[in-house]
Parts: C-alpha cells; structure tokens; sequence
C-alpha cells in the first residue's frame, strides 16, 4: 500500500507544479485580453468619424480578441484538468490511507428492490462497496458500472479479469482519461442525445451549400470594393441587410438547433479527446481490444468525427457575439453554414453515435475496476475451477474492513453442500454471511479478492437478508418474508445459485419456525444448489443427521471476568455460548 500511496503523492506534485505555471499563463492571457479592449476602444475613439479605420479596427479587433478568448479558454481547460488530476490523487490517498471515503457518491439512488442480492450486502448506500469502489467520471459510465455490479452474470469471467489487469497496470492513463472525463458538463444524457440524433429533421436547403460560398466570396469583393472606393457605403449596407435577411428567413429553426447543440457541446468536446485516448492506447485484453475496434471507421478516426461536430457547434456558437452575429451573417450566411454542416453530419455519423458513446461509458466503468485492483495488490484474482467444485478460499475477509482490525478465516464449501452457521449475537456471523456474498459479486465481475488464495466454480449469488414489513402494501414481516423466499425457489429452478440466507422465518413462533425452516433446507438441498444458512435456532443444526450435504460451523463469544470477548473465528461444530441474557444484564436492561 505504502508504495501506492508514494506513486500518487508524486502524481499530485507533478500535477500541481504544472496548475502553478498554468495559473500564471491565465493571469497573463487575462491582462492581454484587457489590452487589446483598450487599445480597440481607443482607436474607436481615436479615429471617430473614419469610418474605413473604425471598420479595419473593428473587425481585425475582433479576430485577435476571437483568437486570445480561444487561448484563455485552452488554458482554463489544462488548468481545470490538471486540478481534476490533483483531485483524483488525493481521493486515493484519503480512502487508502484514512479510510475516508463517505463523502464520495453512495449511489443510493441505484438500489432496487427484488433484486438477487443488492438489498441485503450493502452494495449502495452510505459505507457501501459501491461508495468504496466507484471512481467514474461520467453519469452514464457509472450506470455502466452498476450494471455491471447487478448483472449477476458468470459468462466471460476470465475475459473480465484481464481486462480489470489490464486497466490496473495503465494508472496513469487511467487518470488522463478520468480526468477528461470529469470536466463534461452537460444537462443532457447521452440516451437523449442518441434518441435526439434519431428523431432530427433537417432544414436547411441544400442550395444553401453553394449559395454560402458564393454570397461569402461576392461579400469580400463588395468590400474590397468599399475599401478601394467604388461601392458607397449605402451600397454595402445594403449588401449587410441582404445577408441578415437570408438568415432571418430560418432564423427561427436555427435557434432551436444552436440551442440542442449548446447543451451537447461540451459532451462532444470531451468525448472527442476520450476517443482520441482510446484509439493511441494499445490494449491486449479481449474486451477493451473488441472496445477499441468498435470506434474504427473506414475513413476516419471516431474521435476526429466528434472533433468536427464539435468545432461546428463552436462555429454556430459565435453567433451569440453580437457584434459578429452581424457580421458574419450579412457577409458570410454564417449561421446557414455551420447549420449546414451539423445537418450533414448528423446524416452521415449521428447513427454511430450511440456505439461510440457505449465503448467510452463502458471504459469508464471498467476504470474504476481496474483502479480497485491498482490499489489492492495484495488481493488475489480467483482461479476458476474446471470442474464443479464450489468455493475454497485462504484467509478470506471483507474489503470494507480496515487492514489492520478485519478478521480473515478460510472458507471451503462443496459444490453440493450447505453450511448451517450458528453464534453468538455480534460474533461476526452476519459479516461473514456479507464477505462471502461479496467474494461471489467481485469474483464474478472480475475484480480480485481480499483473501491469500482463492478458487471457485463461477455460481450466481442469491440472499434473503434483510426482510421487511410493508406498510405501503399492506404486507406483514412474515408475509415479506415468504415472498423473497418464494422468490428464491423460483430463481433456483432455471440457475444454480448459491444461496445464503440469515434467520429464515423469523416472523413465526420457534416451533413453527423449525419445522418450517427443516423443510426449507430439504428443499434448497435437493435443488443441487449450495450455499449458508444462518440461525440462533439450534435444533435446525439437527438437519445434518439426515442430510449429509449440511455442515455445521459457527462463531462464538467467550465471557471472561464479566466481559464479552470475540474472536470471529468460523469454526466446525454448533455454538454453545450464547450472549443475549448477558448483554441485557450488562447494558443493564433487566436485572441479574
């Protein structure tokens, strides 16, 4: 850890001495800016009444003053990319080295309900893995990534960890193409933007391809001829007028294009440098190889396309400047032209968007992958076993525990077997049931995990938790309870899955409850699925007379000088220590 601490140390003070020099660049393009205002505010004023030098002051003002807004604008993008850079350095410092990652997005709004899992192993919410995890730039890329946390899929897996190997050994490309992603500003998503491009009707004449040109090319000789004293400058007002009405005739179609195109621009203005990224990297894994092929067109780069949808959407947007607004489009049909050239390019590429658009969003959630095992050298990538053999792991523990306190245990299940665990309250057997789920979500989408050494054969993950009552629905806890177990024996008839559940009908009396419970497991052990069952009921530990697949393991307490001690050890057997009677006399809830 302590080396990937020092590589992001070093990467925060290489970026900030850049920020620095970048920071005076800014300051200095500022007061030029300035300077050339006041020098064309004074040749104004200085050669009032002359209208030829107020024209050439005008109009050459405005190109250099167009050039330097450019330069000013180039320079806040590195300056605000290399503070992202700083930023995402030091986020990595603070959640390794401190803990300190509560404050990142929690992604809440992404939990669901009758899911297989994600109700019940904190995979959202405040302290989940996916606040752990999650390092995404783009909204749309961390969609990607949680779909990729409740996909519960077993294909490809080890495709899937190459590529999470792959994108760990890149760090610092990882980070270049973060941080450009991190500067999108955008209100729109990129389904809308798709489905935009889909359903867009042109407007512009098509003569207008040539008429724009032609119009541009009569407008230079109308005032050169101005200048050169043959057109009158009633002559060349005119000539302005003409052009503003041409334009004027589709001025209100093209406000609502520049409008669309607005809240898209800085979309394509970054996407296009995240393709560019793409395209120069060379890749080896299967899925970042098939990624990259995705964006090649015949003639063109995908990234040079965005690259000209975007300097068309700059091109159209100066039209906001009044003084060229005029101008541009009296003399040169400005906004026809720029209008054209987003028509046409919508025509020709608009349809291709929306895989290009996939394969950044998709590199954007395996980034994040790829920077868990970057920060995690010490896990370990589970070999998948070729023949049905279940799970084994050495010295297995949860990610989310610190280091220095977490408790690791090895863990072997058969194929076939179920594992009946019994304990003590706070022993350590819900943190357990929660590692082991969390082994099966991260072993399948690729990611290393935290033990020494692991192996298993690729299962679908399913649990029963967290039950609760409804209110909402009318429901009882008991009557919630059977619907997610419902839920499981019918996702259990088409898949094998591994199934743990804690304290399975809680919501009946203790006589019920075992009875019920005993049947239960029959049925889930003739499913031929495998997986834990948690429970304070002991007389469900009797099963294993019958059933040679059940094993029995537990977690204890030991109550020494009237403390409560805890190793979380996962031992063989049936707990026989039980703490509830004494937590209540200690916390001094009932008398002895």
């Amino acid at each position: 850890m302590a080396k990937h601490i020092d590589f992001y140390k070093k990467q925060i003070e290489i970026h900030q001495k850049i920020a620095d020099k970048l920071s005076k660049q800014l300051l200095a393009s500022s007061l030029l800016r300035l300077a050339v205002f006041i020098i064309i505010g004074f040749l104004i004023y200085f050669y009032w009444g002359e209208t030829k030098i107020m024209m050439a002051a005008i109009i050459g003002g405005i190109a250099i003053f167009l050039y330097l807004v450019s330069r000013h604008s180039n320079l806040k993008y590195k300056s605000d990319k290399q503070k992202s850079l700083i930023k995402l350095n030091q986020t990595e410092i603070d959640v390794m080295q401190s803990r300190q990652f509560q404050e990142l997005p929690d992604g809440s709004e992404f939990e669901v309900q009758n899911h297989d899992y994600a109700q019940d192993i904190d995979l959202f919410g405040r302290g989940s893995f996916f606040q752990y995890l999650n390092r995404t730039a783009l909204y749309q890329g961390t969609k990607k990534l949680v779909d990729i946390l409740l996909a519960n899929d077993i294909e490809s897996i080890t495709k899937k960890q190459e590529t999470v190997k792959e994108l760990a050994a890149k760090a610092k490309w990882r980070q270049e193409f973060s941080a450009t992603a991190s500067l999108v500003k955008t209100t729109e998503s990129s389904t809308t933007i798709v489905n935009w491009f889909r359903n867009y009707k042109r407007f512009v004449p098509k003569f207008i391809k040539w008429l724009s040109p032609l119009f541009s090319l009569l407008s230079v000789a109308i005032i050169a001829g101005y200048i050169l004293g043959f057109v009158t400058e009633f002559q060349l007002l005119l000539w302005l007028i003409v052009g503003i009405l041409i334009t004027g005739v589709f001025l209100k179609r093209i406000n609502l294009l520049s409008g669309s195109v607005s809240k898209i621009q800085d979309t394509f203005h970054q996407y296009h440098q995240l393709l560019g990224m793409l395209e120069n990297e060379e890749f080896s894994s299967a899925i970042m190889t098939a990624k990259k092929k995705a964006i090649r067109t015949e003639n063109k780069k995908a990234s040079e396309i965005f690259k000209e949808f975007s300097k068309a959407i700059d091109a159209l947007d100066q039209r906001n400047n009044m003084i060229f607004g005029v101008i541009g489009n009296g003399f040169l049909l400005w906004d026809l032209r720029q209008s054209l050239k987003l028509e046409n390019w919508i025509e020709n590429y608009g349809f291709q968007v929306e895989n290009w658009f996939d394969v950044i969003e998709v590199t954007d959630a395996y980034n994040s992958l790829g920077n868990f095992s970057f920060n995690h050298p010490d896990y370990t990538f589970p070999k998948i076993n070729s023949v049905e053999k279940g799970i084994e792991a050495t010295q297995l523990a949860h990610p989310l525990l610190h280091p220095e306190k977490r408790v690791a245990n090895d863990f072997y299940i058969d194929s076939k077997e179920f594992f009946i665990v019994t304990g003590a309250n706070m022993a350590g057997k819900s943190t357990f049931l929660r590692t082991v789920s969390l082994q099966i979500v991260m072993s399948n989408i690729g990611l290393p995990v935290c033990a020494e050494d692991c192996s298993y054969t690729p299962i679908k993950l399913i649990t029963s938790m967290r039950t609760s009552d409804s209110l909402s629905d009318d429901e009882s806890y008991f009557f919630s309870e059977l619907k997610r177990l419902k839920y499981i024996v019918n996702r259990i008839k088409d898949n094998r899955y591994f199934i743990i559940l804690d304290e399975i009908l809680k919501g009946t009396n203790s006589i019920d409850k075992a009875s019920g419970s005993k049947k239960f497991v029959r049925k889930l052990v003739n499913s031929h699925s495998n997986g834990i069952i948690a429970t304070h009921d002991l007389s469900l530990c009797e099963i294993t007379e019958e059933l040679s697949q059940v094993k029995n393991h537990y977690f204890d307490a030991e109550i020494t000088n009237d403390e409560l001690h805890f190793d979380y050890r996962f031992k063989d057997g049936i707990c026989q220590n039980m703490n509830a009677s004494f937590l209540l006399r200690k916390m001094e809830i009932v008398d002895n």
